[in-house]
């Protein structure tokens, strides 16, 4: 039989994301979903209407604006992978051209 290592413990942790005052649950540490909460914040507060805009659309504003620096993180670590790959198959090419007897 085999057990499963059990899941660590849910928390509660109580952030403010545009003036209101949200309780979460997370499995993750409180300092990271402090941190996740407080960057929803920070791009909620960034935008330019955002004292005017109403809650709803300010928060699909947000996401947008997360969404996109989400994709663009993924393209840059697909392009630093594939700059790996290349150079690592560079390398691999020199090795074997010197270990070549000539």
């Amino acid at each position: 039989m085999s057990r499963r290592k059990a899941p660590p413990p849910r928390q509660s942790v109580t952030v403010e994301i545009a003036g209101e005052r949200h309780v979460l649950r997370s499995d993750m540490p409180p300092e990271y979903t402090r941190a996740v909460a407080q960057h929803v914040d920070d791009t909620l507060r960034a935008l330019p209407s955002f004292p005017t805009l109403e809650p709803v659309r300010a928060a699909i504003l947000a996401s947008l604006s997360i969404t996109d620096e989400l994709f663009r993180a993924r393209q840059e670590v697909d392009r630093l992978r594939a700059e790996i790959e290349q150079k690592t198959a560079d390398l691999a090419a020199i090795l074997e051209e010197a270990q070549t007897p000539g």
